[in-house]
């Protein structure tokens, strides 16, 4: 074999032994971002779980309150004129 058949050879070889090393470790670098991924998906799960239970939590609170406390609607004693005009909602002084 010539030297110019050595050399293309040899750089052929390299050039596809350096291509399967390339596509080696760019599989495992995108396999460990989709890993993140899905762990990041199940941290947003649970802290959507969290909020809900929260949520939950609060409305059979306020439902509980209810029964203990009276709430009247204060909205009806408000001045119907400042409300029309744009301006401040304060209770009529009676």
């Amino acid at each position: 074999m010539s030297k110019a058949s050595k050399l293309t050879l040899l750089g052929t070889s390299l050039f596809a032994l350096g291509t399967v090393v390339f596509v080696h470790y760019q599989q495992k670098a995108e396999q460990q971002a989709m890993h993140q991924g899905v762990i990041r998906d199940m941290e947003q799960q649970r802290l959507k779980r969290e909020r809900q239970a929260d949520f939950d939590m609060q409305r059979a609170l306020e439902t509980e309150y209810k029964k203990h406390q009276s709430v009247r609607d204060t909205t009806a004693e408000m001045d119907p004129a400042l409300s029309k005009r744009g301006g401040l909602n304060v209770p009529v002084a009676r």
